[in-house]
């Protein structure tokens, strides 16, 4: 009983940290008032979301090196406290050039978030519970993801001012850190030499690490397309205004939400490989209900299909790369989180096709993502 609560005592502020790397997901609902605030076009407020993601591909590594140096813990820590400070910027001066500062701050502290624990998550868990643990600490994620909208327009409804969210989430940041700070964790060290870039980036001439590195990268990339495009497609298709548009995010975390509620329960049975393949075909599924979606109904019930397929992706595929290398684990949640950097490009590309075709056309970006995600589900089972 007592080794139970001592783990769980770990386990709390790690799952907590988990809490605080939701916040990121904001980014979506900020990016459409920010687009209305300051009148941008489609193409121009996708910039918004890449200040953030494109960190992802810059630091991440970077992260991996210094963390297998100084400690996980340590490095999450410093990456929930700059986070806080990105979330409080805007409470400085609200302009756009702040908002892009704010938003690079948010980038570059939940990269280290993000870096640092999925392998500290590991280093408190059991080995034959990782899979489910990374699914239930995704879930965890995914609650906050779901709730942002709906937190963001009680505030902005009640309070006239969307931006409070920020401050909400800047604070619990701190708090967070805090609480991380007064655990006790010993973490695990490899007994071979100091990761170095060479070491992390050869890691990709293993086509298993190559597959879940750019796997990760489109699955990121599509969750962000939705979270920042979604809304631009409802408007288009049915003509709505931005408050009730916004909702369209809201199912897809729901979809997210319970799906990583399930998984975490459904891994203990089923071999993550199988289960990776059955999501994969939900969500296809999901993305022609979003394109033939005959009315609303039909549309937020496609998209929270899609959230329901994405939401595992994530976690499976971490854990099989980590599964594959424990003693590289730095290294390999380093590439991993570098991949998150799909989350600036997929978007980019989306809201170019958005722009250039029209709203409706650019669910097929997604589509695209997708069905490189069914080849590498099928290739994992081989595998």
């Amino acid at each position: 009983m007592n080794n139970s609560k001592f783990g769980l005592q770990k386990l709390l502020p790690v799952f907590m940290s988990f809490i605080v790397m939701g916040f990121i997901d904001i980014i979506g609902v900020a990016t459409g008032y920010i687009k209305q605030d300051f009148q941008l076009t489609d193409f121009y407020a996708q910039f918004l979301p890449m200040m953030v993601l494109l960190w992802f591909f810059v630091l991440s590594v970077p992260v991996g090196i210094l963390q297998d140096k100084y400690g996980k813990r340590n490095m999450l820590n410093i990456g929930m406290l700059l986070q806080a400070v990105g979330l409080l910027v805007p409470f400085i001066h609200y302009s756009f050039p702040m908002m892009f500062a704010s938003f690079i701050l948010l980038g570059i502290g939940n990269t280290i978030i993000q870096v640092s624990a999925n392998p500290l998550l590991q280093d408190v868990s059991p080995s034959e519970k990782l899979a489910s643990y990374m699914s239930t600490s995704q879930f965890v994620k995914a609650i906050i993801s779901f709730s942002g909208p709906i937190i963001t327009s009680f505030v902005a409804g009640a309070f006239g001012n969307w931006k409070l969210v920020f401050a909400i989430y800047g604070i619990t940041s701190i708090l967070s850190a805090l609480w991380l700070s007064a655990t006790p964790i010993k973490e695990s060290k490899p007994e071979r030499k100091p990761a170095t870039f060479r070491s992390c980036f050869a890691l990709l001439n293993n086509p298993f690490v190559a597959f879940m590195a750019l796997s990760i990268f489109l699955i990121v990339g599509t969750e962000v397309s939705i979270n920042t495009n979604i809304a631009n497609i409802l408007i288009a298709k049915y003509n709505l205004d931005l408050g009730k548009a916004v909702i369209g995010i809201s199912w897809f975390f729901a979809g997210e939400t319970i799906s990583r509620f399930l998984g975490a329960i459904i891994l203990n049975w089923i071999k993550p490989r199988f289960f990776l393949l059955l999501t994969t075909l939900v969500s296809l599924a999901g993305v022609l209900g979003v394109f033939f979606a005959p009315n609303l109904t039909v549309a937020f019930i496609s998209i929270f299909i899609i959230g329901l397929g994405c939401g595992n992706m994530f976690p499976i595929i971490f854990s099989l790369a980590l599964e594959k290398m424990p003693d590289r684990a730095n290294e390999i949640s380093g590439l991993l989180i570098m991949a998150v950097s799909g989350g600036a490009f997929i978007p980019l590309v989306m809201g170019y096709v958005s722009t250039v075709f029209g709203p409706i056309i650019s669910i097929t970006v997604v589509g695209a993502c997708m069905v490189y995600i069914l080849g590498v589900a099928l290739y994992v089972q081989k595998n």
